[in-house]
């Protein structure tokens, strides 16, 4: 039996695994790694960009085109969350094909009714932490819906026409009953009739506000969660992430 030498033996066995492995590749053999480099999408580019929703490598072309359209992305996919300002960027949006676009509401609402529209925001996000198949379209929808029902509600018609599709109707549900709590509170501070007490006329504004918002911030793919994101990042990081958080509003 012939012994190598210790410099000998390492050298040996370093090339060995050179040849049987590629550390760069997170230890893939070489010979199957020519099957991991076509993308599974196309079946034609290389894959060079880990899919965390596919859990795999897929080319850069099928990531951009596929994106929240066949491909149901996390909402921190690195990829997605670069491509997120550059999408919006690149949006021609024209105020006037938007939900209620001849609606008329004065620019200091939104700081007068901050907590309004925060806690319609933070409903929208905690029913979206517990419905993961919930996407902007659904959210845009149920807050449409309850804008309408608001609007008549303001001008004493009692009317409701929730959505249809279930997810949709239960965001609509949820966001209702919040909205309908966070009055009583404002009841219960004020005790009496007060003219900054919260009403039907602002409730109705703040869905307004939050349809348009939503439709200007989607994409429009029809798997987007860009405007679900938005809203999220009026909060803390990982405010989401666990349940029974609390309200809070970053600074």
């Amino acid at each position: 039996m012939v012994r190598l030498g210790l410099a000998a033996f390492f050298s040996r066995h370093v090339s060995i695994t050179r040849v049987m492995f590629d550390c760069r590749d997170g230890g893939i053999p070489l010979d199957s790694r020519s099957q991991q480099l076509i993308c599974p999408i196309c079946q034609k580019r290389k894959a060079k960009r880990f899919c965390p929703a596919k859990t795999q490598s897929i080319c850069s072309v099928c990531c951009g085109t596929e994106r929240e359209v066949s491909i149901d992305c996390p909402s921190d996919c690195p990829h997605l969350v670069a491509s997120r300002q550059p999408d919006y960027e690149r949006q021609d949006i024209d105020p006037s094909k938007l939900p209620f676009p001849d609606f008329k509401i004065a620019s200091s609402f939104v700081r007068a009714r901050n907590d309004l529209l925060l806690k319609i925001s933070y409903t929208i996000c905690l029913h979206a932490r517990d419905n993961s198949a919930l996407v902007d379209s659904d959210v845009i929808t149920a807050l449409q819906s309850l804008a309408e029902a608001y609007r008549t509600l303001a001008s004493g018609i009692v009317y409701q026409n929730p959505p249809v599709y279930r997810l949709q109707r239960e965001l609509y549900q949820a966001v209702q009953t919040s909205i309908e709590r966070h009055k009583q509170e404002e009841r219960r501070k004020v005790m009496v009739a007060h003219p900054d007490a919260v009403g039907n006329g602002d409730i109705r504004d703040a869905l307004v506000i939050l349809t348009r918002l939503g439709a200007a911030r989607s994409n429009g793919r029809p798997k987007s969660r860009a405007y679900l994101d938005f809203l999220r990042t009026r909060f803390e990081p990982g405010e989401f992430s666990k349940p029974g958080s609390g309200l809070l509003l970053l600074a």
